[in-house]
C-alpha cells in the first residue's frame, strides 16, 4: 500500500458474556488491549483503541496493511482465541460463540467475528465516528444511512454543500444469494428504499462520494445463523463512517439516531425493539437483554492516530431518545410471543421453528380453507 493511503479496520467478536449476554468482562478487555498494545509495539498497526458494546468486543486499528489483510485478520482471530481463553477461566457465558470453526484460513470472513474495513486517503482533517451495536442485524445500519446520505431533511449538506450536492452511491449486498447491487442516489432513490426496506437480506456495505467515488462508510455485513446454520447469538453489525468537508457533517451523521427505530434482535435475536442510543456507561442491555444498543466512538485520524475517542453519544440532547426507546419497549413487549414484536415466520427458520415443524409434521390434515 502507497504511503499515503491509510486502512481503518474494525473487527468484533462476542467470545463471552458477563453476566449472561449483558457485558464484557474487564479481563477480556485487558486482554484485548495487552494484544493490540504488542501489535502496534511490532509495527504490525500504527494504532488502536479496544471498543465494546454489550457483550462484544472490537478492535479498533488503523494500520498499512490493506483491506482482509492476512496479518491484522490473524492477529485478530488469535487475539479472540486468548479471550475465549479467558473467557473459560472466568466462567463467561457463550465463551468463544462467535468463533465458529476451529482454524485461520486467511481472513475471518465468514469464521464468525464481524469486519468492517476501509482504504482511505487521510484528508488534512479526518473526524470518523465508529459505530458499534449489540442485540442486533447487519441491516440495523441501513436506516441511518440512508438519513446520513440519502435524506435532505436529515442531512442538510446534500441541498447546500457543493461537494454533497452530486450524491452518493450506496453498494447493496444481498445476504441470502450472496450477490450485490450499486444503485446510485438520486436517480435510484425510489428503488433503493425499496431493497434496504427489508434489512434482514438487502443490507448497505459500502457507500461512495459520487463526484470522485471516496469511499465514506462501510459495514460488517455477516450474518452468523447463514454461516453457522442454526441460531447462535445475534450479529451485533459495526460501521465506520467518514465525516465533514464534502460529507455529513458529524452531527448529521449522528441525527438518524435521535429516533430510537425499529431492529430485529433483543432477545434470542428473535424480536423487533426499537435500538437505543446510548453512552459508554450505559451500553450494558439487560432488559429482555436489550433493547438493542449503540454506541459512537468519535476520532480524529492524525497520521494513523486515533486522537480520542470522544463519546458521541453521551450528549443529553439524544436524551429524548432514549426516553422514546424505552416507551416503545413497553409497548411492543405487551405482544410478548406475538408479531410483530416477535420476528416474522420465515425468519425464525434458525430457531426452534424447525424443530417444532418437524415433530408436528405427520398431525397436520387437509383443510378445507
Amino acid at each position: 500500500m502507497a504511503d499515503n493511503k491509510l486502512t481503518v479496520s474494525i473487527i468484533k467478536a462476542d467470545v463471552g458474556g458477563f453476566v449472561g449476554h449483558s457485558s464484557v468482562h474487564p479481563a477480556l478487555l485487558e486482554k484485548a488491549g495487552e494484544r493490540l498494545a504488542k501489535a502496534k509495539a511490532d509495527g504490525l498497526v500504527i494504532d488502536y483503541r479496544v471498543g465494546y458494546v454489550g457483550d462484544d468486543t472490537s478492535l479498533i486499528m488503523t494500520h498499512k496493511n490493506g483491506v482482509d489483510a492476512e496479518p491484522i485478520h490473524r492477529f485478530a482471530w488469535e487475539t479472540f482465541e486468548e479471550m475465549t481463553e479467558v473467557a473459560r477461566e472466568y466462567a463467561q457465558y457463550g465463551a468463544g460463540q462467535d468463533l465458529l470453526v476451529e482454524a485461520f484460513s486467511g481472513n475471518v470472513r465468514g469464521m464468525g467475528p464481524g469486519v468492517a474495513e476501509m482504504d482511505i486517503e487521510e484528508r488534512p482533517s479526518e473526524p470518523i465516528i465508529c459505530f458499534l451495536a449489540d442485540k442486533t442485524e447487519p441491516g440495523a445500519w441501513n436506516y441511518p444511512l440512508f438519513k446520513m446520505f440519502g435524506d435532505p431533511f436529515n442531512t442538510a449538506g446534500l441541498v447546500i454543500d457543493p461537494g454533497m450536492t452530486t450524491g452518493f452511491s450506496f453498494e447493496i449486498h444481498d445476504l441470502i444469494n450472496k450477490r450485490k447491487l450499486l444503485l446510485t442516489l438520486p436517480e435510484d432513490y425510489y428503488s433503493l428504499l425499496m431493497f434496504i426496506g427489508a434489512p434482514g437480506r438487502y443490507v448497505i456495505k459500502h457507500v461512495f462520494r459520487n463526484s470522485d467515488n471516496m469511499i465514506t462508510a462501510v459495514t460488517s455485513t455477516q450474518k452468523l445463523s447463514l454461516i453457522a446454520g442454526r441460531y447462535v447469538g445475534k450479529d451485533d453489525p459495526v460501521m465506520i463512517v467518514r465525516c465533514q468537508s464534502g460529507l455529513p457533517a458529524v452531527g448529521e451523521v449522528l441525527e438518524p439516531f435521535s429516533m430510537p427505530y425499529m431492529v430485529a434482535g433483543w432477545m434470542r435475536g428473535s424480536h423487533h425493539g426499537p435500538i437505543m442510543p446510548t453512552s459508554f456507561e450505559d451500553c450494558h442491555p439487560s432488559r429482555f437483554d436489550g433493547p438493542p444498543r449503540v454506541v459512537a466512538y468519535g476520532f480524529q485520524l492524525a497520521h494513523g492516530k486515533l486522537i480520542g475517542p470522544r463519546d458521541m453519544f453521551e450528549d443529553i440532547a439524544f436524551d429524548g431518545a432514549r426516553r422514546q426507546c424505552l416507551e416503545v419497549a413497553d409497548y411492543i413487549r405487551r405482544h410478548g410471543p406475538f408479531e410483530p414484536h416477535r420476528l416474522g415466520h420465515d425468519e425464525m427458520e434458525y430457531t426452534t421453528m424447525p424443530h417444532l415443524m418437524e415433530k408436528f409434521e405427520s398431525k397436520f390434515e387437509p383443510s378445507d380453507d
